[in-house]
């Protein structure tokens, strides 16, 4: 197994046994885990801590798995979420990969597919862009504010004042930070934040 102790796995699930038996199940991958019993919890616990993965149950009381992703997408665009489904409900479950989902497995569990999933993740995290997730430097949010404008690199050298090389390169660190590599996904990314109507001396 790879070495993942620097990751950090969010499991929510709101039966007991099944939070109990799956943390223990992912703690052998040598990650932290920390598992939630409904998503309100999830989402406090992630405005102030860091997560390389959240799974989720689908099907919960109050806020659901699908409702979830899009709430923790807004916290933290760059999050990975993968989803579990029960009942055969794979319509839900298919929503939620449109949602933005990586995949869903369906329950009950085979031990050793969820494990290779999961450490699968986790590998690819470990190799992601030292960049992602990443906050955005004040030049950086200026940029971001005409990119999402449709302003042209040429465009925002002139109205910047700085070279078209330099906008190039700040273009690419704020694609990389928010880990999107088109303007459709950036935009996406970046209303989810709240920082599409960005006001002029931001």
């Amino acid at each position: 197994m790879t070495n993942n102790a620097e990751q950090h796995i969010f499991f929510v699930d709101d039966e007991p046994k099944v939070r109990k038996a799956v943390g223990r199940t992912l703690e052998q991958l040598g990650s932290k885990v920390s598992c939630f019993a409904c998503a309100a919890d999830c989402l406090e616990q992630l405005r102030s801590t860091t997560c390389d993965l959240l799974i989720t149950d689908v099907k919960m009381p109050e806020m659901d798995g699908i409702e979830l992703l899009a709430e923790a997408r807004r916290i933290a665009p760059w999050l990975l979420v993968l989803v579990i489904t029960g009942y055969g409900d794979i319509p839900m479950a298919v929503k939620a990969v449109k949602a933005g989902a990586l995949d869903f497995i369906e329950k009950p569990l085979d031990r050793q597919g969820f494990l290779s999933i999961v450490e699968s993740i986790l590998k690819r995290n470990a190799l992601a862009d030292s960049l992602l997730g990443k906050l955005l430097t004040r030049t950086e949010m200026k940029v971001l504010r005409f990119i999402l404008k449709g302003k042209s690199n040429k465009e925002i050298a002139r109205l910047r004042h700085r070279s078209i090389r330099t906008i190039e390169d700040h273009r690419s660190c704020i694609f990389r930070k928010f880990g999107v590599d088109n303007l459709v996904d950036l935009t996406k990314r970046a209303a989810g934040m709240g920082l599409v109507n960005l006001p002029e001396n931001k």
